[in-house]
Formats: structure tokens, sequence, C-alpha cells
């Protein structure tokens, strides 16, 4: 008998076991645990580092092409399925539900560049996006540049990457994604005759480059473990084995890539590793000259340059400045002796972003945990945006032309969907020019949104941004979903999502958890929460979760909690630390198995990590990373109810690190809640492309939250 049949034979005998339909109406995944989940075959391998041996029985699961595990991962889906079974018509509610919210013929605001507007569109129906431009005037005559619905008909995955129009307008370079591992095929059209150039080139990041000469184009390619590694120059009309190497990233900390100024003066590569970068410029309109070292790389000096005039303008953390400051030096003389500051450092403002025009500067900066827009002149005379609200988003959009008072930018918040802008940086006008559409009854008066702060058992304070149906009522009763992430310096910010709506409205409150490890609250906030400080992300969420029990935003009977990839991790290390704290919890591509994964140099971005999680071939990072790692701490106790989910070809959290930690996790956890792992077979790290389609997953987490919280039912 082959393996398969024996992983499904549980699954099988469940039509002994069928309901009827109006008996579905009463089950939830609590009455249906007499369905046996899969086993897996235990084959321990030692794994040894510094003396200490771990024994790990699902190693074997990381052979993507062996038979076996691909049998263990669909009986797995399976199981999902069957034990989901009640929630079909749920989730199909769900989905329609969500799916009925998104304006099914939609375009965004067209941006002008180099004489052409561009815009992406979508048509009723179809999942792909449309991109397209007019020229000189919104009023001209439409161009389809590609049309991804037609694009993506042979595949089970297509992504377009990175789009590039050369300088005279004529060609478009474009990436095409048709495996989900974000190793992209580069591609050419004549926009003038429609043809497709000859020139291919395989494993690319999608992203390319125009020289200003029209015919020359540079691209990146990634290595054996998906590191960006290279940077050629490619010929139009040439073969890409002829293709000259311009650049080496040797560093294997390190990744390196290639952009042109917004000034379309400049050709920029850059190297960056999590707290060090370095750039190397050359003049666009000679593609053939050697690139310059702007500022030879330093051990934990992050800076960014942008290109203005005649001068670069710097965002440097250099000379004890954690939250960034800025300065300027002209074209020719980069080194720092030449910089000259121009904002200093502040220690209560992060200086998050800067966009240069000719006679402003706009700075993004962060204070109290919100990103404030600054607009300073010249002469130095500056003045903040004021939206109004008490926890929302902004931020500088698509901005192309150098000389302008005109700024694009973007604010959303938890109760107001994405909105778009132009700002008259010199008359102080805000003008309208969209809001994203939510079909149907929508209302933002019906919401309310709120920053509270915890107070963590170190005594720091941590906001939490949350949203609500008005009538909710601070009593404890109602179900609420906390989310967390706490990596990298990502900022989680307060942001709209219409399909979340199907939450709120059956009763659920949403909060976000601006736990330590991000960078919301400056500099300190993200080295807070990283290397021998990670716990404190743990523990921040933790309290964070035990502060809206205590103010009876809810209970622990109704509390839930979500995170995904990085923010896996921290869902897997919170119920580790506190199983007892939630009724659920989703770890959407959880980054579980931490230590393992960090000893594997052959997988993507391992070694470009060690600056966020510690070197573990170094023994104290080995150690402190063991404490934590959700894999290595599974313990013989009840969990709460737990939904993983993967995809079989993410390049950046290997599917079998969520399939061994629920192997792992069903072998020995003591309680009988539901463990449920679903993986999409076809897709990598951010699921499915098409804007429709991956809210199936969304539908089956919202259910899988609705039937725990006991809230199972249709919606009247």
């Amino acid at each position: 008998m082959k393996k398969i049949s024996i992983y499904l034979l549980p699954l099988l005998m469940m039509s002994l076991f069928a309901c009827k339909e109006e008996q579905k109406m009463t089950e939830s995944l609590y009455t249906k645990m007499e369905i046996i989940p899969p086993k897996v075959d235990k084959k321990p391998k030692n794994l040894t580092m510094h003396g200490d041996t771990r024994v790990d029985p699902y190693y074997w699961l990381n052979q993507r092409e062996n038979d076996d595990v691909v049998a263990y991962l669909e009986a797995e889906n399976d199981y999902t399925d069957a034990m989901m079974a009640h929630t079909e018509k749920l989730q199909d509610e769900l989905f329609e539900e969500i799916i009925g919210r998104i304006k099914q013929t939609d375009m965004s605001v067209p941006f002008l560049d180099n004489g052409y507007y561009y815009l992406t569109r979508y048509e009723e129906g179809k999942e792909h996006p449309i991109y397209a431009r007019k020229k000189g005037s919104l009023e001209a005559t439409e161009e389809i540049m590609l049309d991804a619905n037609e694009l993506a008909k042979p595949f089970d995955f297509y992504l377009i990457g990175g789009r590039s129009v050369s300088e005279d307008n004529k060609i478009l370079a474009y990436g095409e994604d048709t495996l989900s591992r974000r190793i992209y095929t580069l591609r050419f059209k004549n926009l003038e005759t429609g043809e497709m150039l000859p020139d291919v080139i395989e494993n690319t990041t999608g992203q390319a480059v125009w020289a200003n000469d029209n015919n020359t184009v540079f691209y990146t390619r990634k290595d054996a473990s998906l590191r960006p590694f290279k940077i050629f120059r490619h010929v139009l009309g040439t073969a890409p084995a002829s293709d000259i190497e311009v650049f080496h990233e040797q560093d294997e900390t390190f990744n390196t890539y290639i952009y042109k100024t917004t000034s379309r003066k400049f050709l920029i590569i850059g190297s960056y590793a999590t707290l060090s970068n370095e750039y190397r410029i050359l003049n666009a309109d000679d593609p053939l000259g050697k690139f310059r070292i702007f500022l030879p790389r330093e051990e934990k000096h992050e800076h960014f340059i942008t290109h203005g005039g005649d001068r670069f303008y710097i965002r440097t953390n250099w000379s004890d400045a954690p939250n960034f400051r800025l300065m300027v030096t002209d074209e020719r003389n980069t080194g720092k002796e030449n910089w000259k500051e121009i904002i200093a450092h502040r220690s209560d403002v992060l200086l998050d972003d800067v966009d240069v025009f000719k006679d402003f500067l706009v700075l993004s900066e962060r204070v109290d945990g919100l990103t404030k827009l600054n607009i300073r002149d010249l002469s130095g005379a500056e003045h903040f945006i004021d939206f109004q609200q008490e926890t929302y988003t902004c931020y500088t959009s698509i901005n192309r032309n150098f000389d302008t008072d005109v700024v694009r930018i973007g604010f959303t918040s938890l109760t107001t969907p994405n909105t778009t802008y132009d700002y008259n940086m010199r008359t102080r006008k805000l003008e309208l020019l969209k809001q994203e559409e939510v079909v149907g009854d929508f209302n933002p008066e019906d919401y309310t949104s709120e920053r509270i702060y915890a107070t963590a058992r170190d005594g720091v304070r941590v906001p939490i941004s949350l949203v609500y149906r008005k009538g909710f009522s601070r009593d404890g009763s109602h179900p609420l979903l906390l989310y967390g992430y706490g990596s990298y310096g990502f900022s989680i910010d307060p942001t709209f999502n219409s399909a979340r709506l199907s939450l709120i409205d059956r009763g659920f409150v949403f909060a976000i958890a601006h736990i330590r490890g991000g960078q919301e609250m400056g500099r300190q906030w993200y080295e807070a929460g990283k290397f021998f400080n990670k716990k404190n992300t743990f523990t921040d969420f933790i309290d964070c979760a035990r502060h809206l029990v205590s103010q009876k935003y809810t209970s622990e009977e109704n509390l839930f909690g979500i995170g995904g990839s990085a923010g896996g991790l921290l869902i897997g290390a919170v119920i580790n630390m506190a199983p007892e704290l939630f009724k659920g919890v989703i770890a959407a591509v959880p980054f579980v198995d931490v230590v393992t994964t960090m000893l594997d140099e052959s997988i993507p971005l391992t070694t470009g990590e060690y600056d966020e999680w510690g070197n573990p071939n170094q023994l104290d990072y080995y150690t402190y990373m063991k404490s934590y790692s959700p894999y290595d701490n599974v313990e013989s106790k009840a969990y709460p109810a737990i939904l993983v989910t993967t995809g079989l070809h993410d390049s950046q959290v290997q599917y079998w690190e969520p399939a061994k930690w629920v192997a792992k996790l069903r072998d020995l956890k003591t309680d009988r809640n539901p463990l449920l792992l679903h993986t999409n077979m076809e897709t990598g790290h951010s699921g499915a492309a098409g804007r429709f389609q991956r809210h199936k997953e969304t539908a089956m987490e919202y259910a899988f939250l609705l039937d725990l919280a006991g809230k199972g039912g249709l919606k009247n």
C-alpha cells in the first residue's frame, strides 16, 4: 500500500460519521475532535553544536521533493478540511462578504513620470491587475502595457515584479514569478509595437534599471540560497550569457540591489546588512563607466542616500545618532569629512524617511509611535500636516517630480480606508484625490478606534491600537484578536483593512500590540527587542494581552492571537510561555525553528539575519536562541487551539518549519484543543497572488476564530 493511503485512511473513515446538513449547524471544532489527525514518522536526527545535542525527530520533512513529505502535507490539509467542514457555509459567506466589499472595476490614482501618466486598474471578476499609461494627459488614449490576467492563464501562480520603462518611453522591462519563490525572470516588451523582445534573463530579483542610453539595463541575480549577490549589465539584443558582472557582494551577510535616483542622474548599487550599508554610484549617462564607492562600509553605520539638485542628502546614524540625523554633501565629495548637518539627532523623534524636492524637504518623523509629515523649506521653516486623528498612518506616496510644490501622500487609520492626497507645500492645501471605496453599507462612523498603553513587567509603556464597532461594552464578553510582529525594526502602523470588518461586525475587537522589536517608539524600541533582548518582544505581547483582559476589553475565554512570519515566531514563543492566556491562535508562515534555521547557511536569508537574531555559531547566541525557539521549547502541556498556515514554495520561512512544529505539538500536547495545519501547495511566503483568491485563506482563518468564539453561525 502506498504511504499516502496510510496517511489518508483516518480521513476516509470519516464518511462513516457523516452528519446531516441540519446537524452541522450545531457542530464546532471541539465536537469534531474524534476525527483522527495524520501521523508522521519519527526519524530522529542528532544536531550537535557547542557540545549540546538537540534531537530532531522530524528533520527529514525538509525534503520538498520527497513523495512521503508531500503526502503528509496533503494529509494535514485533508484533516484541516475535515475539521473545518462544518464551517464551509460560513467560509463561503465570509469569502463572498470580503470580496463583495472590493470594488471590482477600480483604478489607482495615476502619477506622472517622464511625460506619461501611469496607472493600475482592475476589471470586474478578474484576479490580476492591468498596467497602463496615458501620454501627456489623463484624457489621452490608454495604452495597456501588461494585462496580468492574460499572462497568468498558463500558471497556478503568477506575479509581476518590478516594472521600469526606458528613458525614451519605448521599452518596458518587468519581472515575472510563476513559482512564488520570489525568483523572477526578466522580460522586455516594445511598447510601440507590442512585441516581446528575445531578451529573457532568469534568476533575478525582478528589477531592471535603465541607463540613460535606452539600451543598457542593470539587474541583480540570486545565489543558491536566494541571496541577491551580483549586479550585471545587459545590452538589449545580446545573449544574457554575455552580460557583464559589474559588482559581486562577497560578504554573505549582505544583500545587494541597484536603483536609479529620482533625479535620473545616477545609478546606485546598494549593499545592506541589518546594521550596515554601502553605496556605489555611477552617472546614468555613462553605463560603461566604473561605479565609485560613496562611503566605505562601516560596522553598525546605517545611512541612506537621496539625490536632489546637485547634492546628496544622507539620513545617517553616524556619531551616536540612533534616531538618525540628516546631512548633505555635494556630488563629488561624498566622504564624511564633507558632510554638513541639516537636521540634528533628536532623542524623542525618529527620522524615518526623507523626500527631496527643489524647494522643500518632506520628513517622515515618528513621534510617540505615530508618523508625522514635517514640511521644511530651504530657509529651515517647517510645519506639520495635521490629520486630526488619535491613531493613524500617513506616508509619502509616488513622487517622481523634483521641481514641484506638490507632494503626494497617503493616509489611513483603523476606521479610514486608504486615502490619497496631493498636498501643496507652499499653500498648505490638501487635495483629496481618492479614498478606497468599500462596497456595501460601510460607514466609518459606525466604528471607534483607540490608542491605549499597557505597562510591561519592566515598567515600559507599550502602545496598543484598537478598533471595534460602536455599541461595544467593556465587560469582558467580546472576543478580541490581538496582532503582533516585533522584529527587524518594522513598525506595525494602524491601517484600514476591509476584510477585517467581517470579524468586527460579528462582535470582535481588533488590536495591535506595538511591541518592542519594532520601531514605533524610536530606534531604542527596536534595540530593546533584538539579540539578547528578544524575549521583551514576547513578554510585551503577553503583558498587552493581560492588560486588555484586566481592562475588560475581553477575557481569557475570548482572547485570540495572530502573527505571521517573525510574528509567527512571536505566537509560537508566547503559547510556550503563557498557553493558558489564549483561547486560540493563528500562526501564519511562522519562523519557529530558530536555531536549526540560523545554523543552516544554505537557507535563504540566514546569513543576513545574524544582525537581527545573532549568530548561533557563537555559544551565547546559541544558548539564548534555544531558550525561546518555539520548536525547541514545545512541552508536554496544554496548548490553546492553533491554526498554522504555510506555503510549499515559501523562500523566506521554509514550509518544514511549521510542518515540524505541528508534528511535535501533536506528539506532546496534553489537551484536546484543535491543531490544524494548512499548506498552500501552489504558493510561497505571501500566499496567493490574485486579489480575490487570497481571501479564501482569510475566510478560513476567520471561520476558525468565529467557530472558537461561539459565533460560527451564519450572519443574519
